[in-house]
């Protein structure tokens, strides 16, 4: 039924549960797995000049979070039974939701898993919701785990 599944990842302890399920998938179906982890814009306030070891600071700490997320993600892939093949995505400079919505388009992925916190109320209003943005927006299907 799957061929192709996306995983979004952060990294997170709510993503581990989603690779884990996403990967348990990936091997019931024979399906590949590409793990995107999407680097937001440095967040400039727009105050002033931009601080250039800010934002070299700000890349190479999200360069580091997304090679763990993805060593998680390929230590999933190669334990157990079988193998299941990984293609790692780090995506940079657009917001998350698009970034997942673009990858799994351009990847040809017929499943989105993602990760959930399950806020809600002014928690959620705050803050925004990544799945919420990726339900509203994406073409093809997507699995949210809690």
């Amino acid at each position: 039924m799957f061929k192709n599944i996306l995983l979004a990842t952060d990294g997170s302890d709510i993503s581990s549960r989603a690779a884990s399920m996403a990967v348990s998938l990936a091997r019931t179906h024979g399906a590949t797995v590409t793990a995107v982890y999407v680097m937001e814009p440095y967040p400039y306030l727009g105050i002033g000049e931009s601080n250039p070891y800010g934002v070299q600071a700000y890349a190479a700490t999200a360069q580091k979070l997304a090679a763990d997320a993805h060593m998680a993600v390929e230590k999933l892939c190669t334990e157990g039974r079988s193998a299941v093949t990984l293609e790692a995505r780090a995506i940079e400079n657009v917001r998350a939701a698009a970034g997942i919505v673009q990858t799994a388009q351009a990847e040809g992925a017929d499943l989105i898993v993602m990760g959930s916190h399950g806020r809600s109320g002014i928690v959620r209003m705050m803050l925004g919701s990544v799945v919420s943005r990726v339900l509203a927006e994406s073409p093809i299907p997507v699995l949210v785990v809690r």
